[in-house]
């Protein structure tokens, strides 16, 4: 049910072994521009015409053979090329000939040259590129950018890394990408959200899998993971058995995010939820969900014996860096029972605690709190997102769950990306309600990994119901509980 993914050394390796093993390589290089062709054609089955962009290497070979059969289909087809045709080589040589030999024309590549077709084919760079685009493919990334028409990748943005999913430079925006053989990671997270477009995988017969000695990289979550989770609850279970989660923050002045967790585990199934706040937010407590069993705590010593008759402990929401949260925290990293940690907690973690590791806890990091814990930028986690995740993981243990467009979740089983979300989550409380949520099904199923894969797929698929019927703009941390739950009764 999960869908690997791969870098792009693991898949040129992969396409090595397949020619190696009886395929010729020109072969699979019109497989690959079949490919492309049909997801053009059933993307903009009205199109008249196309533009193809082709660079030198085999991704460039994959637009000459695109451009042959948009010839061949009767459709009009300007071709460009960033090198002279006589200056190519194997493969993309061959497909350059197979393109004019069907009557493709083809330009050079010049400042100031129009666009003509209705549907831009990006065969510009694959993914062997690393790096910032420069010189002339940053000018023809702008052109292509500027012509304010639907693009189609082969394989990849021009200008995303593969690895990474990240932008050093410029790249291309696509509104599809077609990309073959093994799915690549840095599809999936980081800067490419922005810039792929929907994902049209194809493995052009290549079973990636067989080949043990090339692990994937990493895992894709799928919604079809949803419902062999969720199955209908005994007919005998009553609170005692759904799990006891104890929500720890809401600072003097703090206390709405503690209460949007404590309401997100009550929602996501939770047989009881308690919250440890300042005394202050309790009659909001009471007010806002009774159900709650609300503790008001004035420090370590009041909140010291709370986790003991837990399941679950989440920490952070609203915890704040003062004395008041420092305490709080402590008692929660005394306790032996798993751990959610989220927002002060972790920064209070970076500060004070940067040697504790635990086995049993989620760290559930945005890019500033995760380069505070690994003592970095902002800008060194979002250049390779797999690689900060993991880093953290090695470091504090337990599992970790990068925020992001295109969360990552690393564990000791591997990483693992949630390809669901949208941008109206950019609001505050969204990571509050996620914590909730964690903290719910730990308590339920006790599998820390696991819960981390649901409680993320389950956050960003709540969230994208929601848009989906009232629009991304406006949407509230709140509204995710009751999309939540239709979503955890299938």
């Amino acid at each position: 049910m999960l869908r690997p993914l791969y870098k792009a050394a693991q898949v040129r390796e992969l396409d090595r072994r397949t020619i190696a093993g009886g395929i010729d390589g020109f072969a699979l290089m019109q497989r690959a521009a079949s490919s492309a062709w049909h997801c053009f054609r059933s993307r903009w089955p009205q199109a008249r015409s196309l533009t193809v962009i082709c660079g030198h290497g085999n991704n460039g070979g994959d637009g000459h053979v695109l451009a042959a059969l948009g010839m061949q289909s009767g459709l009009k087809v300007q071709r460009i090329t960033l090198k002279p045709l006589d200056e190519l080589t194997g493969s993309a040589a061959r497909a350059a000939e197979l393109a004019t030999s069907a009557g493709v024309g083809c330009e050079e590549w010049h400042a100031g040259i129009a666009l003509t077709g209705e549907v831009i084919i990006d065969a510009l760079l694959g993914t062997g590129f690393n790096g910032a685009v420069e010189g002339r493919f940053k000018r023809v990334i702008e052109m292509i950018n500027a012509a304010d028409r639907p693009v189609l990748a082969i394989d990849i943005p021009s200008g995303l890394v593969a690895d990474t999913g990240a932008i050093p430079g410029v790249a291309v925006n696509a509104a599809c990408t077609v990309t073959f053989i093994g799915d690549k990671v840095g599809l999936h997270t980081g800067d490419a959200p922005a810039c792929t477009g929907e994902i049209d995988f194809r493995s052009l017969g290549v079973k990636a899998q067989a080949y043990f000695d090339i692990p994937p990289a990493a895992w894709r979550l799928d919604e079809s993971l949803l419902a062999g989770a969720f199955t209908p609850r005994l007919r005998t279970s009553h609170k005692g058995t759904m799990g006891h989660v104890l929500v720890m923050g809401g600072a003097p002045g703090f206390g709405g995010a503690a209460l949007l967790a404590c309401q997100a585990a009550a929602r996501m199934g939770a047989g009881k939820v308690s919250l440890a706040t300042a005394p202050e937010h309790i009659t909001a407590s009471l007010v806002r969900c009774p159900e709650v069993m609300a503790h008001g705590v004035r420090g370590g010593a009041e909140a010291g014996e709370l986790p003991r008759h837990a399941d679950v402990v989440v920490v952070g929401p609203g915890l704040g860096q003062a004395a008041w949260g420092q305490a709080v925290l402590q008692s929660a990293l005394q306790s032996d029972a798993p751990l959610v940690v989220d927002a002060d907690a972790l920064n209070l973690l970076a500060r004070q605690w940067p040697d504790v590791q635990r086995d049993n806890w989620i760290l559930t990091p945005h890019p500033g709190e995760a380069a505070r814990l690994l003592g970095c930028t902002i800008a060194d986690i979002q250049a390779d997102r797999p690689a900060a995740v993991q880093a953290l993981q090695r470091a504090r243990g337990g599992v970790v769950i990068l925020k992001g467009a295109g969360s990552l979740i690393a564990g000791p089983g591997g990483l693992v990306v949630c390809p669901y979300g949208n941008p109206g989550m950019a609001s505050g409380g969204m990571g509050d309600v996620l914590s909730g949520m964690l903290g719910a099904l730990i308590a339920q199923r006790g599998e820390v990994e696991f819960c981390a894969w649901l409680g993320t797929m389950v956050h960003a698929l709540a969230a994208d119901r929601a848009a989906e019927q009232e629009g991304e703009r406006g949407l509230l941390a709140s509204d995710l509980a009751s999309y939540a739950r239709k979503l955890i009764n299938p």
